[in-house]
Protein backbone atom coordinates (compact mmCIF):
# COMPACT_ATOMS: atom_id res chain seq x y z
CA UNK A 1 0.00 0.00 0.00
CA UNK A 2 1.26 3.39 -1.13
CA UNK A 3 0.55 6.38 1.54
CA UNK A 4 0.81 10.12 1.06
CA UNK A 5 0.90 11.60 4.38
CA UNK A 6 0.70 15.42 5.19
CA UNK A 7 1.31 16.66 8.04
CA UNK A 8 2.87 20.18 9.38
CA UNK A 9 5.33 19.21 11.56
CA UNK A 10 8.02 16.42 10.96
CA UNK A 11 11.51 15.95 12.85
CA UNK A 12 13.31 18.34 12.61
CA UNK A 13 10.29 20.26 12.88
CA UNK A 14 8.44 19.58 16.08
CA UNK A 15 6.39 22.06 17.80
CA UNK A 16 4.54 19.37 20.32
CA UNK A 17 2.89 15.97 20.12
CA UNK A 18 1.75 16.09 16.73
CA UNK A 19 5.43 16.12 15.23
CA UNK A 20 6.66 13.43 17.75
CA UNK A 21 3.98 11.56 16.86
CA UNK A 22 4.44 11.28 12.90
CA UNK A 23 8.16 11.27 13.08
CA UNK A 24 7.20 7.89 15.51
CA UNK A 25 4.78 6.58 12.96
CA UNK A 26 5.96 6.90 9.65
CA UNK A 27 9.30 4.68 9.71
CA UNK A 28 6.94 2.33 12.00
CA UNK A 29 4.12 1.91 9.02
CA UNK A 30 7.35 1.47 6.71
CA UNK A 31 8.45 -0.90 8.70
CA UNK A 32 4.85 -3.41 8.40
CA UNK A 33 5.91 -2.88 4.25
CA UNK A 34 4.17 0.31 3.26
CA UNK A 35 5.34 2.54 1.04
CA UNK A 36 5.03 6.02 3.13
CA UNK A 37 5.39 9.66 1.65
CA UNK A 38 5.47 12.10 4.34
CA UNK A 39 4.91 15.16 2.46
CA UNK A 40 5.23 18.22 4.86
CA UNK A 41 6.33 22.58 4.96
CA UNK A 42 10.12 22.95 5.09
CA UNK A 43 9.66 25.13 8.84
CA UNK A 44 12.38 23.36 10.83
CA UNK A 45 15.57 22.62 8.10
CA UNK A 46 15.87 19.32 7.01
CA UNK A 47 16.95 18.17 3.45
CA UNK A 48 13.86 18.88 0.84
CA UNK A 49 14.00 15.36 -0.25
CA UNK A 50 14.78 12.50 2.98
CA UNK A 51 14.80 8.73 2.46
CA UNK A 52 14.82 8.06 6.19
CA UNK A 53 14.51 4.45 5.34
CA UNK A 54 12.99 1.39 3.30
CA UNK A 55 9.42 2.83 2.72
CA UNK A 56 9.49 6.04 4.09
CA UNK A 57 10.30 9.03 2.20
CA UNK A 58 10.13 12.63 3.56
CA UNK A 59 9.71 15.29 1.07
CA UNK A 60 10.03 19.22 2.50
CA UNK A 61 8.31 21.65 0.58
CA UNK A 62 9.70 25.50 0.58
CA UNK A 63 7.54 27.48 2.80
CA UNK A 64 6.11 30.70 3.73
CA UNK A 65 7.38 32.28 6.54
CA UNK A 66 6.07 31.79 9.45
CA UNK A 67 3.30 34.84 10.68
CA UNK A 68 4.30 37.65 13.10
CA UNK A 69 2.70 40.15 15.06
CA UNK A 70 -1.48 40.20 14.21
CA UNK A 71 -1.05 38.25 10.90
CA UNK A 72 -3.43 35.46 10.65
CA UNK A 73 -2.24 31.94 11.15
CA UNK A 74 -5.08 30.53 8.45
CA UNK A 75 -3.48 32.76 5.95
CA UNK A 76 -0.11 31.25 6.76
CA UNK A 77 -1.39 27.57 6.53
CA UNK A 78 -4.04 28.09 3.41
CA UNK A 79 -1.05 29.44 1.24
CA UNK A 80 1.41 26.61 2.84
CA UNK A 81 -1.60 23.88 1.74
CA UNK A 82 -1.08 25.63 -1.64
CA UNK A 83 2.56 24.37 -1.85
CA UNK A 84 1.64 21.39 -0.13
CA UNK A 85 -1.08 20.15 -2.51
CA UNK A 86 1.49 21.27 -5.81
CA UNK A 87 3.87 18.85 -4.57
CA UNK A 88 1.84 16.08 -4.27
CA UNK A 89 0.46 16.41 -7.59
CA UNK A 90 3.91 16.08 -8.19
CA UNK A 91 4.64 12.54 -6.71
CA UNK A 92 1.42 11.53 -8.00
CA UNK A 93 2.40 12.23 -11.87
CA UNK A 94 6.08 10.65 -11.53
CA UNK A 95 5.42 7.93 -8.73
CA UNK A 96 1.37 6.31 -9.88
CA UNK A 97 -1.41 6.23 -7.75
CA UNK A 98 -1.24 6.52 -3.85
CA UNK A 99 -3.94 3.95 -2.23
CA UNK A 100 -4.63 6.26 0.14
CA UNK A 101 -3.86 9.96 2.16
CA UNK A 102 -3.59 10.54 5.46
CA UNK A 103 -3.70 14.18 6.87
CA UNK A 104 -3.22 15.35 10.16
CA UNK A 105 -4.95 17.74 11.63
CA UNK A 106 -6.64 20.91 10.70
CA UNK A 107 -3.47 22.64 9.84
CA UNK A 108 -3.35 20.01 6.49
CA UNK A 109 -6.81 20.04 5.98
CA UNK A 110 -6.97 21.84 2.91
CA UNK A 111 -4.51 20.18 1.11
CA UNK A 112 -5.90 16.89 2.28
CA UNK A 113 -9.20 17.22 1.09
CA UNK A 114 -8.84 18.47 -2.12
CA UNK A 115 -6.12 16.27 -3.09
CA UNK A 116 -9.30 13.12 -1.98
CA UNK A 117 -11.24 14.78 -4.75
CA UNK A 118 -8.39 15.31 -6.70
CA UNK A 119 -7.01 11.56 -6.88
CA UNK A 120 -10.49 9.91 -5.67
CA UNK A 121 -8.56 8.58 -3.08
CA UNK A 122 -10.03 7.94 0.52
CA UNK A 123 -9.10 10.10 3.07
CA UNK A 124 -7.89 9.37 6.74
CA UNK A 125 -7.56 11.73 9.31
CA UNK A 126 -6.01 11.82 13.11
CA UNK A 127 -7.34 14.69 15.03
CA UNK A 128 -4.58 15.29 17.56
CA UNK A 129 -6.22 18.23 19.33
CA UNK A 130 -9.19 20.62 19.04
CA UNK A 131 -9.75 24.29 18.52
CA UNK A 132 -12.51 23.93 21.47
CA UNK A 133 -10.25 21.91 24.14
CA UNK A 134 -7.10 24.51 23.31
CA UNK A 135 -9.22 27.80 23.86
CA UNK A 136 -11.31 26.10 27.14
CA UNK A 137 -14.61 26.18 24.89
CA UNK A 138 -14.00 29.73 24.05
CA UNK A 139 -14.54 30.42 20.35
CA UNK A 140 -14.37 34.19 21.00
CA UNK A 141 -12.55 35.29 17.85
CA UNK A 142 -12.97 34.84 14.28
CA UNK A 143 -9.96 32.89 13.83
CA UNK A 144 -11.18 30.29 16.33
CA UNK A 145 -14.44 30.08 14.81
CA UNK A 146 -12.79 29.65 11.72
CA UNK A 147 -10.54 26.84 12.89
CA UNK A 148 -12.76 25.11 14.62
CA UNK A 149 -15.18 25.06 11.31
CA UNK A 150 -11.63 23.89 9.11
CA UNK A 151 -11.66 20.77 11.81
CA UNK A 152 -15.33 19.72 11.53
CA UNK A 153 -15.16 20.12 7.27
CA UNK A 154 -12.17 17.90 7.60
CA UNK A 155 -13.71 15.48 9.86
CA UNK A 156 -16.84 15.25 7.75
CA UNK A 157 -15.28 15.05 4.47
CA UNK A 158 -12.92 12.16 6.08
CA UNK A 159 -13.44 8.25 5.55
CA UNK A 160 -12.14 7.37 8.81
CA UNK A 161 -11.13 9.56 11.38
CA UNK A 162 -8.70 8.22 14.21
CA UNK A 163 -8.52 9.89 17.55
CA UNK A 164 -5.41 9.57 20.18
CA UNK A 165 -7.68 8.73 23.06
CA UNK A 166 -10.97 8.22 24.13
CA UNK A 167 -11.79 11.61 25.40
CA UNK A 168 -10.96 12.85 21.81
CA UNK A 169 -13.34 10.41 20.47
CA UNK A 170 -15.82 12.06 22.85
CA UNK A 171 -15.10 15.35 21.97
CA UNK A 172 -15.15 14.56 17.96
CA UNK A 173 -18.51 12.78 18.21
CA UNK A 174 -20.25 15.69 20.95
CA UNK A 175 -18.77 18.93 18.59
CA UNK A 176 -19.01 17.43 14.92
CA UNK A 177 -21.57 14.93 15.19
CA UNK A 178 -19.04 12.42 13.78
CA UNK A 179 -20.86 8.62 14.48
CA UNK A 180 -18.88 6.54 16.36
CA UNK A 181 -18.72 3.70 14.08
CA UNK A 182 -16.75 5.94 11.98
CA UNK A 183 -14.08 6.66 14.80
CA UNK A 184 -11.07 4.82 15.42
CA UNK A 185 -8.75 5.40 18.88
CA UNK A 186 -5.70 4.39 18.53
CA UNK A 187 -3.30 5.62 20.92
CA UNK A 188 0.40 7.39 20.98
CA UNK A 189 3.13 5.79 21.77
CA UNK A 190 6.68 6.68 22.95
CA UNK A 191 9.79 5.44 21.60
CA UNK A 192 12.39 3.18 23.29
CA UNK A 193 14.83 5.67 25.22
CA UNK A 194 18.02 6.19 22.73
CA UNK A 195 19.82 8.00 26.05
CA UNK A 196 21.50 5.18 28.26
CA UNK A 197 21.53 5.33 32.13
CA UNK A 198 23.17 7.93 33.90
CA UNK A 199 26.27 6.65 35.47
CA UNK A 200 25.79 7.81 39.39
CA UNK A 201 28.81 10.49 38.40
CA UNK A 202 27.08 11.60 35.47
CA UNK A 203 23.99 11.55 37.22
CA UNK A 204 25.45 14.19 40.14
CA UNK A 205 27.79 16.28 37.65
CA UNK A 206 24.26 17.07 35.51
CA UNK A 207 21.97 17.44 38.45
CA UNK A 208 24.27 20.25 39.93
CA UNK A 209 23.59 22.29 36.44
CA UNK A 210 20.06 23.10 38.15
CA UNK A 211 19.54 22.11 41.67
CA UNK A 212 21.97 21.45 45.10
CA UNK A 213 22.58 17.88 45.97
CA UNK A 214 20.24 17.90 48.64
CA UNK A 215 17.54 19.51 46.66
CA UNK A 216 14.30 17.61 44.94
CA UNK A 217 13.94 18.02 41.40
CA UNK A 218 10.47 18.51 40.21
CA UNK A 219 10.46 18.56 36.48
CA UNK A 220 8.02 19.93 33.65
CA UNK A 221 8.62 19.69 29.58
CA UNK A 222 6.61 21.13 27.09
CA UNK A 223 4.85 23.82 25.54
CA UNK A 224 4.39 26.96 27.92
CA UNK A 225 0.93 27.85 26.75
CA UNK A 226 -1.91 28.69 29.22
CA UNK A 227 -3.83 25.62 28.54
CA UNK A 228 -0.77 23.78 29.50
CA UNK A 229 -1.38 24.32 33.44
CA UNK A 230 2.29 25.43 34.38
CA UNK A 231 0.49 28.62 35.77
CA UNK A 232 -1.47 25.53 38.43
CA UNK A 233 1.95 24.40 39.16
CA UNK A 234 3.43 28.18 40.35
CA UNK A 235 0.67 28.11 42.09
CA UNK A 236 0.98 24.88 43.82
CA UNK A 237 4.87 25.99 44.68
CA UNK A 238 4.40 27.60 47.69
CA UNK A 239 1.92 24.84 49.56
CA UNK A 240 4.85 23.13 48.47
CA UNK A 241 7.81 24.73 49.89
CA UNK A 242 6.02 25.37 53.15
CA UNK A 243 6.55 21.50 53.83
CA UNK A 244 9.48 21.03 51.50
CA UNK A 245 11.78 23.96 51.39
CA UNK A 246 14.09 22.29 49.12
CA UNK A 247 12.31 21.76 46.00
CA UNK A 248 13.73 23.34 42.40
CA UNK A 249 11.10 23.48 39.81
CA UNK A 250 12.86 22.61 36.52
CA UNK A 251 10.31 23.88 33.54
CA UNK A 252 11.50 23.23 29.80
CA UNK A 253 10.36 24.57 27.03
CA UNK A 254 9.18 27.78 25.10
CA UNK A 255 5.81 29.66 24.40
CA UNK A 256 4.02 33.18 24.77
CA UNK A 257 3.23 32.21 27.96
CA UNK A 258 6.50 32.05 29.26
CA UNK A 259 6.62 35.93 30.71
CA UNK A 260 3.47 35.39 32.55
CA UNK A 261 4.74 32.35 34.06
CA UNK A 262 7.94 34.54 35.33
CA UNK A 263 6.15 37.33 36.57
CA UNK A 264 3.14 35.00 38.69
CA UNK A 265 6.71 33.01 39.62
CA UNK A 266 7.91 36.34 41.20
CA UNK A 267 4.28 37.80 43.01
CA UNK A 268 4.36 34.55 45.21
CA UNK A 269 7.98 34.90 45.86
CA UNK A 270 9.07 31.65 44.40
CA UNK A 271 10.84 32.44 41.79
CA UNK A 272 14.41 31.97 43.54
CA UNK A 273 12.66 27.72 43.36
CA UNK A 274 12.17 27.89 39.39
CA UNK A 275 14.53 27.75 36.58
CA UNK A 276 12.76 28.67 33.05
CA UNK A 277 15.13 26.65 30.61
CA UNK A 278 14.04 27.52 27.15
CA UNK A 279 14.35 25.11 24.63
CA UNK A 280 16.90 22.34 25.47
CA UNK A 281 18.12 19.28 22.98
CA UNK A 282 16.35 16.30 23.26
CA UNK A 283 19.52 14.91 25.47
CA UNK A 284 18.83 17.17 27.66
CA UNK A 285 15.54 16.64 28.37
CA UNK A 286 15.72 13.04 28.49
CA UNK A 287 18.74 13.32 30.94
CA UNK A 288 16.29 15.56 32.97
CA UNK A 289 14.24 12.59 33.30
CA UNK A 290 16.52 10.73 34.66
CA UNK A 291 17.79 12.92 37.81
CA UNK A 292 14.03 14.44 38.55
CA UNK A 293 12.32 13.24 41.54
CA UNK A 294 8.82 14.10 40.03
CA UNK A 295 7.89 14.54 36.49
CA UNK A 296 4.17 17.04 36.67
CA UNK A 297 2.38 17.59 34.15
CA UNK A 298 -1.00 20.03 35.11
CA UNK A 299 -2.33 20.32 32.29
CA UNK A 300 -6.36 21.77 31.60
CA UNK A 301 -6.30 19.74 28.15
CA UNK A 302 -4.39 17.12 27.19
CA UNK A 303 -6.08 14.78 24.05
CA UNK A 304 -3.30 12.62 25.06
CA UNK A 305 0.16 13.26 26.77
CA UNK A 306 3.02 12.03 25.02
CA UNK A 307 5.48 13.66 27.49
CA UNK A 308 4.08 11.48 30.53
CA UNK A 309 4.91 8.86 28.51
CA UNK A 310 8.40 9.74 27.99
CA UNK A 311 8.81 9.96 31.40
CA UNK A 312 7.69 6.36 32.51
CA UNK A 313 9.94 5.54 29.86
CA UNK A 314 12.38 6.30 32.09
CA UNK A 315 11.13 5.01 34.97
CA UNK A 316 10.59 8.93 36.75
CA UNK A 317 7.32 9.04 38.89
CA UNK A 318 4.71 11.03 37.43
CA UNK A 319 2.22 13.51 38.76
CA UNK A 320 -0.51 14.99 36.02
CA UNK A 321 -4.21 16.27 36.28
CA UNK A 322 -7.05 14.16 35.84
CA UNK A 323 -8.29 15.30 32.32
CA UNK A 324 -8.36 14.23 28.59
CA UNK A 325 -5.69 11.43 27.47
CA UNK A 326 -3.75 11.36 30.86
CA UNK A 327 -6.65 9.98 33.01
CA UNK A 328 -6.99 7.04 30.49
CA UNK A 329 -2.88 5.98 31.28
CA UNK A 330 -1.99 7.33 34.55
CA UNK A 331 -3.76 4.48 36.74
CA UNK A 332 -3.81 6.24 40.12
CA UNK A 333 -1.58 4.70 42.76
CA UNK A 334 -0.20 2.13 40.51
CA UNK A 335 1.33 4.11 36.99
CA UNK A 336 1.41 7.68 38.48
CA UNK A 337 -0.51 10.02 40.66
CA UNK A 338 -3.86 11.62 39.21
CA UNK A 339 -4.69 15.21 40.53
CA UNK A 340 -7.55 17.26 40.23
CA UNK A 341 -7.49 19.31 37.31
CA UNK A 342 -6.98 23.02 37.51
CA UNK A 343 -6.73 22.58 41.79
CA UNK A 344 -3.40 23.87 42.91
CA UNK A 345 -4.14 22.39 46.56
CA UNK A 346 -4.27 18.66 44.75
CA UNK A 347 -1.13 19.05 42.72
CA UNK A 348 0.65 20.35 45.73
CA UNK A 349 -0.61 16.97 47.37
CA UNK A 350 0.35 15.21 44.69
CA UNK A 351 3.75 15.84 44.28
CA UNK A 352 4.18 16.27 47.91
CA UNK A 353 3.52 12.36 48.27
CA UNK A 354 5.55 11.50 45.19
CA UNK A 355 8.93 13.38 47.23
CA UNK A 356 8.02 12.15 50.96
CA UNK A 357 7.25 8.30 49.94
CA UNK A 358 10.37 7.98 47.44
CA UNK A 359 9.26 4.16 47.70
CA UNK A 360 6.26 4.28 46.64
CA UNK A 361 6.89 6.22 43.86
CA UNK A 362 9.69 3.86 42.58
CA UNK A 363 7.29 1.31 42.22
CA UNK A 364 4.70 3.16 40.34
CA UNK A 365 7.06 4.44 37.82
CA UNK A 366 8.24 0.37 37.86
CA UNK A 367 4.66 -0.21 36.90
CA UNK A 368 4.00 2.27 34.46
CA UNK A 369 7.45 1.07 32.95
CA UNK A 370 6.17 -2.10 32.22
CA UNK A 371 2.95 -0.49 30.76
CA UNK A 372 4.42 1.75 28.18
CA UNK A 373 6.84 -1.16 27.05
CA UNK A 374 3.75 -3.86 26.42
CA UNK A 375 1.18 -1.22 25.57
CA UNK A 376 2.75 1.89 24.02
CA UNK A 377 5.06 0.75 21.04
CA UNK A 378 5.13 2.01 17.69
CA UNK A 379 4.81 -0.74 16.27
CA UNK A 380 1.39 -1.88 17.39
CA UNK A 381 0.33 1.49 17.09
CA UNK A 382 1.41 0.98 13.38
CA UNK A 383 -0.59 -2.22 12.96
CA UNK A 384 -3.15 -0.52 14.36
CA UNK A 385 -3.38 2.21 12.17
CA UNK A 386 -2.75 -0.40 9.16
CA UNK A 387 -6.43 -1.94 9.81
CA UNK A 388 -7.97 1.79 9.55
CA UNK A 389 -6.23 2.11 6.01
CA UNK A 390 -7.77 -1.30 4.81
CA UNK A 391 -10.96 -0.46 6.37
CA UNK A 392 -11.55 2.98 4.74
CA UNK A 393 -9.77 1.01 1.43
CA UNK A 394 -12.24 -1.42 1.42
CA UNK A 395 -15.18 0.68 2.04
CA UNK A 396 -13.42 3.20 -0.88
CA UNK A 397 -13.13 0.11 -3.24
CA UNK A 398 -16.88 -0.48 -2.59
CA UNK A 399 -18.26 2.85 -3.65
CA UNK A 400 -19.26 4.65 -6.67
CA UNK A 401 -15.46 6.60 -5.98
CA UNK A 402 -14.09 3.87 -7.07
CA UNK A 403 -15.30 3.72 -10.78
Amino acid sequence: MRVLMLSWEFPPHIVGGLGKHVGDLAPALAAEGLDVHVVTPGLGGGAALDRLCDGLTVHRVPSVAPPVGNQSILAHTQENNLHLERKCHELATALGDFDLIHGHDWLVAYASVGLKYALKRPLVVTVHSMERGRMQGRLTSDESLAINGTEWWLTYEAWRVITVSKYMAQQVHNFFSVPFDKLDVIYNGVTKPQLGRLNPAERAAFRQTFAAPDDKIAYYVGRLVHEKGVQILIEAAPLILQTLPNVKFVIAGTGAYLPVLREMAQALRVADHFVFTGFIADDVRDKLYQVADVAVFPSLYEPFGIVALEAMAYGCPVVVSETGGLAEFVRPHETGILTKCGDAASLAWGILHTLQHPTWAAERAANALCMVEDTYNWRRIARQTLQTYEQAYQGWQQSPWAS
